[in-house]
């Protein structure tokens, strides 16, 4: 029996007309399967299974579901929403859909119903479907211009301008923040970051397969590693050593190069095969076993002095071009004479942690001081004293008495518990975010939520404890995603951690609409406390949640053990320093200049925000510096539904993903290397575990 016709889609042209080159299509009772199976377009953007639109007859809204690769816009009176693969939502009689953004308009009508639904349309006796499109023109217009003077041009899809008011507003606490909903979805597209500026923020990394709005101000290695370098020292835990070369053919220049490392005896044997002569290999010693060295940085020497770039990216191939990944760096000049013996914190932090390191010492040719040599204390060279972040990193061992606080989260504890946070921050949430779940208790959460709940009000009474919630992508985003499935294997957490009921109440979305990033799985590791677009501080690392990352307290909390090395930036609101922008590679030329000194830069209090920030009319901020950190994800997250299942490695998953695979499957890292990942052998699911 056939289903009862319940609705219509009816083709729109792009400017809210009706498009006569193509048919109506009926919406049915039940599941009605849209795309190029049925829509006569040849854009091959648009999937053959596109989407899902459930409809019925009793009720005036229908559910829809994004079922293909590319995703779907509804714009719903005022309201204009981006949906991604897997995403769900209702659409209501006189709602119109992009199929694509920017492209291939319908509008959804119901044939029942119409009074509760507010139509507008009516049937005829012959029972097609006329509308009104003079009003729904209108209408858009009145959304889009509700008859300020002062409006804001946005791009619009494939590149339409529309006008766009501070009349649509949303209002924050107390504050009559102006907001433009559009600018919200994809805010990513706004955040232009001048030279001068860009210490005071880190970036994203480019992802290929994203649209280009989804990719501004994001960096790719070939704009990191620039310029008359000297001397990099590369530290990762994965490195290809073939991918690195031909994606940053300038190394093969660079006169010396040190590469510090955390990989297997295998792929150490091939590196050594295969490296530049004048390329030295190192991996630090890890005492405690299941440690690794897991750090990610470089350290590029010029003639001008040195940038310091913390990341959280492998050096491969899939971890620049696929995933959602962060990056900070900062130059920083050599010292004059009046400077040789000051110090400061960022200058201690980063010389202990290279001592820790055990570098190999080497020596290296530089044009204005001759043959030195290069050891951890050469680095003491340059002036650190502008830093825009605080260093917190990992090393293993038993840390007690003086070095207590000095790794780890006892470090974080240490430096917060130092800081003087706004009154908004009282026992505000926390959000740990990462791309790898260790085998976690209840008391150690607690012990790392204590760390990162520290700090103090004005009156120096403690900010209190936070409430933690993780972002962690469920299966349906991996198999949504830009790689499908492979995406999983970077992020290797078994079932056995992730499925403890304890974390139950930690699970939460990762939604990154407002970037563009919802389909780049997260390798990128971040730690935040907050209040609504507002951060108290922000913590970019390459840590993970584990207890060999962050280290667990032991012996009564007199001795903090860690197994790994980490490495990780702290932003705060602390004050802007004059020397924000020095550049290594710039084209100033002035002796103020070369000292660090930008008139740009002025001695205000920073205020930390997302990318989501409304804007400021509160006189309040008006001595504060505004920076925006582009957090790919958004705040507050959505709680798992009971619908969302956390992605766990080492599961079976048979619902194909975008191109068709299931899981596990085998994944290939290398570019002259055998697959790596997970596979199956006769006694069942075989595991390469790396933690990422």
């Amino acid at each position: 029996m056939a289903s009862s016709q319940v609705g219509i889609l009816v083709p729109l042209n792009k400017s809210l007309e009706k498009e006569k080159s193509l048919p109506e299509f009926p919406v049915s009772e039940g599941d009605n399967v849209i795309g190029r199976n049925n829509i006569p377009v040849t854009d091959k953007r648009l999937s053959r299974k596109h989407l899902i639109l459930s409809a019925s007859s009793s009720d005036c809204y229908a559910a829809l579901r994004v079922e293909g690769m590319n995703p779907v816009v509804i714009n719903s009176g005022d309201q204009r929403k981006i949906l991604n693969s897997g995403d769900k939502a209702s659409i209501k009689n006189g709602d119109i859909l992009e199929l694509i953004p920017g492209s291939h308009y319908f509008k959804y009508l119901t044939t029942n119903n119409q009074r509760d639904c507010d139509v507008f349309s009516k049937v005829n006796e012959g029972g097609s479907v006329h509308t009104n499109f003079a009003v729904v023109r209108k209408r858009a217009r009145e959304n889009l211009n509700p008859g300020s003077s002062e409006e804001h041009m946005v791009q619009h899809g494939s590149g339409r301008k529309l006008k766009e008011t501070p009349n649509n507003v949303n209002f924050e606490s107390n504050k009559q923040n102006l907001s433009i909903s559009r600018s919200k979805e994809e805010a990513l597209r706004h955040f232009h970051v001048s030279d001068d500026r860009s210490a005071l923020t880190f970036r994203l990394m480019k992802v290929r397969g994203l649209p280009e709005w989804a990719n501004t101000s994001c960096v790719s290695i070939d704009t990191v590693i620039e310029g008359d370098v000297l001397v990099a020292v590369l530290s990762n835990y994965m490195v290809d050593i073939d991918w690195l070369l031909s994606a940053c053919p300038m190394l093969k220049k660079v006169p010396q190069v040190l590469v510090v490392h955390g990989e297997s005896d295998g792929t150490v044997e091939y590196m050594k095969r295969n490296k530049p002569s004048n390329w030295i290999l190192h991996k630090p010693p890890l005492p405690i076993s299941y440690g690794t060295h897991h750090s990610k940085a470089m350290l590029l020497l010029y003639p001008r002095g040195v940038r310091v770039i913390v990341h959280t990216a492998n050096l491969i191939h899939v971890d620049w071009n696929n995933k959602s990944q962060g990056l900070w760096m900062q130059d920083f000049p050599w010292k004059d004479q009046n400077e040789a013996n000051k110090g400061c914190p960022f200058e201690t932090d980063l010389i202990d942690y290279l001592q820790a390191l055990k570098l190999p010492v080497f020596t290296a040719n530089l044009p204005a001081l001759g043959r030195v040599t290069i050891d951890p204390f050469f680095f003491k060279k340059f002036n650190y004293g502008n830093a825009s972040v605080r260093l917190i990193a990992s090393v293993p061992g038993y840390h007690l008495g003086s070095n207590l606080k000095k790794w780890g989260h006892m470090k974080l504890r240490s430096i917060l518990e130092q800081c003087t946070f706004d009154e908004e921050f009282k026992r505000s949430p926390l959000i740990y975010q990462f791309s790898s779940l260790g085998s976690l208790d209840e008391k150690w959460m607690t012990e790392l939520r204590t760390s990162m709940s520290s700090g103090v009000l004005a009156d120096k009474s403690p900010l209190g404890l936070g409430e933690p919630l993780i972002i962690w992508p469920s299966v349906e985003d991996v198999r949504c995603s830009l790689e499908g499935y492979a995406a999983g294997n970077a992020i290797p957490s078994p079932l056995k951690n992730v499925e403890k009921g304890f974390l139950n109440k930690y699970w939460a979305k990762w939604k990154a609409t407002h970037t563009g990033h919802c389909r780049s799985m997260p390798h990128i590791k971040t730690f935040v406390r907050y209040n609504g677009q507002n951060l108290a501080w922000f913590l970019l690392t390459s840590a993970n949640l584990s207890k060999a990352a962050w280290g667990t307290l032991q012996k009564n909390n007199s001795q903090l053990m860690i197994r790994s090395y980490e490495l990780g930036v702290l932003f705060l609101p602390s004050v802007v320093k004059n020397g924000c922008g020095f550049s290594c590679t710039g084209n100033k030329s002035s002796l103020e200049d070369t000292r660090g000194s930008t008139s740009n830069c002025r001695n205000r209090k920073i205020k930390l925000v997302t990318l989501t920030w409304q804007g400021r009319d509160n006189d309040d901020d008006s001595d504060s510096e505004i920076v925006c950190l582009p957090v790919p994800y958004e705040l507050p997250p959505k709680l798992y539904s009971s619908e969302d299942v956390p992605w766990s490695w080492d599961r079976k998953y048979m619902q194909k993903d975008v191109y068709g695979q299931v899981w596990p499957r085998r994944v290939k890292l290398y570019s002259a290397q055998v697959y790596i990942g997970t596979e199956y052998s006769k006694g069942g699911m075989k595991l390469h575990l790396c933690v990422l």
